[in-house]
């Protein structure tokens, strides 16, 4: 099997017994068995148990951060690039329900600085991708509201999907919604006050 290959096999299956038992109660030995590869193998690819877990969390953030990113493309008001991006937000933590409690688990794991960064920086990608997605619609806004709105925003998301996660009975479209409803009204006075400086 080429390497790319046996690396995603390790990573899938690594991410289900993350969490399935949490960081700190996952043995090498098991997913070395549930891969079918020896344990030495796995430390070659991935150096550790950490190293595993960060690769795990890296291939979760890059695709929570493309599909967020596709989205919004096409949008024809901030409004609705708003709901497009939380809908799909929403959608991915239904759709990979492993993944995202990899994350949301992880942080209060005993987990080294490499997987806590690794976490962050999840954040800090999405962050830049509200504040982007504002400064399109409220030209010459104040970068400090900018960045409080993305935090307030991405904060608000993450917990909401703790909540989310527990309900089967919610949609994405609703989740979104809670959200919408939460900050959309501020939002929307920054973007009309800023529309009417541009003009």
């Amino acid at each position: 099997m080429p390497r790319a290959e046996r690396e995603r096999q390790m990573m899938t299956i690594a991410e289900a017994v993350f969490s399935e038992r949490g960081y700190a109660a996952t043995s090498m030995d098991e997913i070395a068995e549930r891969v079918g590869v020896s344990k030495p193998m796995i430390y070659e690819y991935f150096g550790s148990k950490e190293g595993l877990l960060v690769a795990c969390i890296r291939q979760v953030r890059s695709e929570l951060q493309e599909l967020t990113a596709q989205a919004v493309i096409g949008a024809q008001s901030p409004e609705e690039a708003l709901r497009r991006g939380l809908v799909t937000f929403f959608q991915f933590t239904d759709e990979h329900r492993r993944s995202w409690e990899l994350l949301l688990r992880t942080e209060t794991a005993v987990v080294g600085p490499a997987a806590v960064a690794e976490i962050e920086a999840a954040r800090q990608e999405q962050i830049k991708l509200h504040i982007a997605l504002f400064s399109a619609y409220m030209p010459g806004a104040d970068q400090l509201v900018l960045e409080a709105t993305a935090e307030i925003l991405v904060g608000a998301c993450e917990r909401l999907s703790v909540w989310y996660v527990r309900h089967d009975d919610v949609t994405p479209e609703e989740a979104a919604e809670h959200i919408m409803r939460m900050t959309w009204f501020g939002l929307r006075g920054e973007v009309q006050r800023h529309e009417g400086h541009s003009e």
